[in-house]
């Protein structure tokens, strides 16, 4: 009614997320961390979506992980849905690597089978407690890795590492259906609700005026 802008979250994009993961801590919760940052931004998952993951949810394979969603914000039958995250060929930002490092690390670190949440909490004195990481735990590791990259955390959310695989994969010129195969948008126009800053140069007009 007063027309003003609506300021969003900014995405975060791939230069972003390989400085986060430059700046993560050593040991169990780095690990932790960068297998929550790559899996969240690989499968354009939500925040619920991300800590809602069991072990079994996850079926490694040669060319990546599927990952089974139960539940999510759109799936309300709870008919579930799979995700693939493919390998990536640079190691120190492959999803499934990080996740494979951190389930061994973790595992190593309780002595027992593996089973339970993927993402798990930490007590004092860095102790892995039982239970699932919390959806507003998942915001806070985002802020603490972007400040640690010398960023401004309060212009990004929990949502922002979907955000940025929509809006880095629309700048790469995914068509919009493989796009929505990986976040899980069922129409169109929601979708572009993310990528709309990709659109803004992708296919500009300007590019036909011989500027």
């Amino acid at each position: 009614e007063k027309g003003t802008a609506s300021q969003g979250r900014k995405a975060i994009l791939v230069p972003e997320l390989e400085a986060m993961l430059r700046a993560l801590p050593a040991g169990l919760p780095g690990l932790r961390d960068r297998a929550l940052l790559l899996t969240g931004f690989a499968g354009a998952f939500r925040r619920s979506e991300l800590v809602s993951l069991e072990w079994r949810d996850l079926e490694f394979r040669d060319a990546g992980v599927v990952v089974t969603l139960r539940h999510s914000k759109t799936d309300q039958e709870g008919q579930g849905r799979s995700v693939a995250i493919p390998k990536s060929s640079k190691a120190h930002r492959c999803p499934v690597r990080a996740l494979l490092e951190w389930r061994a690390g973790s595992l190593a670190e309780e002595g027992e089978a593996e089973g339970g949440p993927v993402f798990r909490p930490f007590g004092p004195q860095l102790r892995l407690l039982p239970g699932r990481l919390s959806d507003k735990a998942v915001a806070r590791v985002i802020k603490r890795s972007l400040e640690a990259c010398g960023r401004d955390a309060s212009e990004y959310s929990g949502h922002s590492l979907r955000a940025g695989f929509a809006t880095a994969a629309a700048m790469g010129g995914a068509p919009e259906h493989l796009i929505m195969t990986q976040t899980g948008h069922r129409s169109a126009a929601s979708l572009r609700r993310y990528i709309r800053e990709a659109n803004l140069f992708l296919h500009n007009a300007s590019d036909y005026t011989g500027l």
